[in-house]
């Protein structure tokens, strides 16, 4: 996937502009929900070291085996709480969507080292 086709997260703009910066590490996300499309596209591109460096150390697995079958089909942000430049935990809930189903999931963030990180996520009934 080139820098110039469109982010997989959802926003309008080409990769490299939007998640690709995050990816490179040229940039860090400003808000949880950046962090969540972004790490939504590594899944998408099979990026799994950028999942794990953008997981909080307190819950990271090692390691993380990504299934290279499912091909994701589409990002929706239902709601989020917190995570702007001045909180320092956040959730956003969300759908994503791959072929044959959707994981909706309430993901939650916190700052560690002063960088948004995914905690963990449940599912909201």
């Amino acid at each position: 996937m080139s820098t110039r086709s469109s982010c997989p997260c959802g926003l309008p703009g080409p990769y490299g502009a939007c998640c690709g910066r995050f990816h490179s590490g040229s940039a860090a996300a400003p808000t949880a929900e950046a962090l969540m499309r972004s790490r939504y596209s590594a899944f998408v591109r099979g990026d799994a070291a950028y999942l794990l460096r953008t997981w909080h150390p307190r819950t990271r697995p090692e390691p993380l085996e990504l299934d290279p079958g499912v091909r994701w089909t589409g990002l929706e942000i239902l709601g989020t709480t917190g995570g702007s430049a001045f909180h320092a935990t956040g959730t956003v809930t969300f759908r994503a969507s791959y072929r044959g189903g959707s994981l909706h999931e309430r993901s939650r963030f916190e700052r560690a080292d002063g960088a948004w990180a995914y905690v963990d996520g449940d599912f909201p009934g």
